[in-house]
């Protein structure tokens, strides 16, 4: 496996909510959530945050070059309870994201089941025998001459889900250095930005929305 060129962009932690329970985080495209294997992969976010706060635990993760809203638990129970709202589907994520192509009607839903393509990991692909179910609905926002914007909502969290399904309906997202090829391909990062977590505060169950605007 080819050894990643790892550049992790030397930026200050974008703080977006901290209290005595939670802390949202904006990430930084190019940036790991968790350490990779070898010490050349060992600048991430989680270790970034726990250099600030030794007491954040990690609930969920971001794809190296994907940016946007990240949430760790402060204490046990948060991350207890943020984990039970991921596994539960009960934490709504909205994201933004450029791709190829002029996408043909306003709104729309994939459904195709994933499985990681083991030989090529951490390639995933469509199984419909043994993937595991996968669910995007996604909502045109504008297009331009050969792109459109899209609003993607996951009904559920696999690995790469967006990418592969945006790449199986044809609008591969632009930046995608696994699944676009061509021109589609040659842009300065992946145009995907997670950009707002709904979820329910562990202390009391308040629902509060989380908000990062894209950087493209």
């Amino acid at each position: 496996m080819q050894k990643l060129d790892y550049r992790p962009p030397q930026v200050p932690l974008d703080i977006l909510h901290h209290d005595h329970e939670l802390l949202l985080v904006n990430k930084p495209a190019g940036l790991l959530s968790v350490p990779g294997k070898g010490d050349h992969l060992s600048d991430c976010l989680i270790a970034r945050v726990q250099e600030a706060f030794p007491e954040a635990l990690l609930v969920h993760r971001l794809d190296m070059d994907t940016s946007g809203v990240m949430v760790f638990g402060l204490t046990p129970h948060a991350q207890r309870h943020l984990g039970l709202q991921f596994e539960k589907r009960q934490m709504k994520k909205t994201y933004v994201a450029r791709v190829w192509g002029l996408v043909a009607d306003k709104t729309g839903e994939v459904d195709l089941p994933l499985i990681v393509d083991w030989p090529n990991r951490p390639l995933q692909m469509v199984d419909h025998e043994t993937g595991k179910p996968a669910q995007t609905a996604w909502r045109v926002v504008k297009r331009g001459a050969a792109e459109t914007r899209l609003r993607l909502y996951p009904r559920t969290g696999r690995s790469h889900q967006l990418r592969v399904h945006m790449r199986e309906i044809g609008h591969p997202i632009l930046g995608d250095p696994l699944y676009a090829t061509g021109a589609a391909r040659d842009f300065p990062r992946l145009m995907l930005h997670a950009e707002s977590l709904r979820l329910r505060h562990p202390d009391g169950g308040k629902g509060l929305t989380f908000s990062a605007k894209a950087p493209f």
